[in-house]
């Protein structure tokens, strides 16, 4: 399921083929029976719209923490870069040797960052992830040797901007982790299949052979698989391009 939800238009495909045999299915269940009465048809048509309803609302819930994830990842990528930018310059502050090093662990840690970003297939994800761990203990161990010679103030200064280096990465790492729950996919899922069977069965004389059946399911899945691009980093066509990390790349080979 979670490889299904990163695959929007996948998602699609399974999803309209899904609601729209919940739509045929209940109208062949609605052709077995004789029509409601006018009673029952008004009973019918409350649970219908209660369910419809509530079908609309998670699917609005779910579009906003979405949203609110790939904002968030954003955010993060903005952080990262000015993490990084704000220790390139406290990194002067080091002794001459060590300030040359730091610069240039930066600059490639930097580069390792716009490809995680850029990246596509896992084997090159793992690739950047055991690049960037490893320069990560690089500068650690670069600065962390400057500060136990040297314990000042300006020292510590360097320091603390390397501990918001790493920990931005980490923060980053976390949110494109961070997705819908299964358990609201599968609870959407579930009521979308009961409203398309609710409206196949609600429907009455040739409608029930007609295409109109298929509009509700083309909507839902095409709502589905907005959400999921949306809340899918990779891969989806809704992609997070590291514009900071990239303009600030640029500023430095302009130094």
């Amino acid at each position: 399921m979670p490889s299904l939800m990163s695959h929007p238009l996948f998602l699609f495909i399974v999803s309209f083929v899904a609601m729209s045999i919940g739509a045929y299915a209940g109208a062949m269940l609605a052709q077995r029976q004789r029509e409601l009465a006018d009673d029952m048809r008004d009973d019918f048509n409350v649970v219908q719209a209660a369910t419809l309803t509530l079908l609309a609302l998670m699917i609005g819930f779910t579009f906003s923490m979405a949203v609110s994830r790939y904002d968030q990842r954003k955010n993060y990528e903005e952080e990262e870069a000015n993490a990084i930018g704000t220790e390139y310059l406290r990194a002067g502050l080091l002794p001459d040797t060590d300030a040359q090093r730091v610069q240039t662990l930066l600059r490639r840690y930097l580069d390792q960052r716009i490809h995680y970003y850029l990246a596509h297939d896992d084997d090159g994800i793992a690739r950047i992830n055991a690049a960037t761990n490893q320069l990560e203990n690089d500068l650690w161990m670069a600065v962390r040797n400057v500060a136990v010679k040297q314990q000042t103030p300006v020292i510590a200064l360097a320091v603390s901007g390397m501990n918001d280096v790493i920990n931005t990465q980490g923060y980053t790492q976390a949110s494109w982790w961070n997705h819908i729950p299964l358990t609201a996919w599968s609870l959407m899922l579930g009521i979308g299949l009961f409203c398309n069977l609710l409206i196949g069965y609600g429907t009455s004389g040739q409608i029930r052979r007609n295409a109109v059946l298929l509009i509700l399911p083309a909507v839902i899945a095409l709502s589905f698989a907005l959400i999921a691009d949306i809340d899918s980093p990779r891969g989806g066509l809704i992609r997070l391009s590291p514009i900071n990390l990239i303009s600030l790349s640029q500023s430095f080979g302009s130094n």
